[in-house]
């Protein structure tokens, strides 16, 4: 199982990942990056910059697998409607 690891990049500040997490593949670290998104903007009140900060991922060898900005965590996800039901 591979090991990614999330780095804040806050201004010019890194919050570096030393431990990292051993996750199946790259969409789960995309899942394991909103959640982190998500839980640093719930201070976001006292730390405006965390609107402006993004989550890199990377591997065991140091490349990047993605970028995360905190602000895609706040991106609603579509909801699915039933063939049957229709839109007003």
């Amino acid at each position: 199982m591979p090991r990614y690891f999330f780095h804040t990049h806050i201004d010019d500040d890194v919050i570096v990942d030393p431990d990292g997490r051993d996750l199946a593949d790259a969409d789960a670290a995309w899942a394991a990056a909103k959640v982190l998104a998500l839980q640093l903007l719930q201070g976001a009140d006292s730390d405006p910059a965390l609107f402006k900060a993004v989550i890199f991922v990377t591997d065991t060898s140091e490349e990047v697998v993605l970028e995360f900005p905190l602000t895609d965590a706040l991106v609603a996800e579509p909801v699915a409607l039933p063939d049957d039901e229709t839109r007003h």
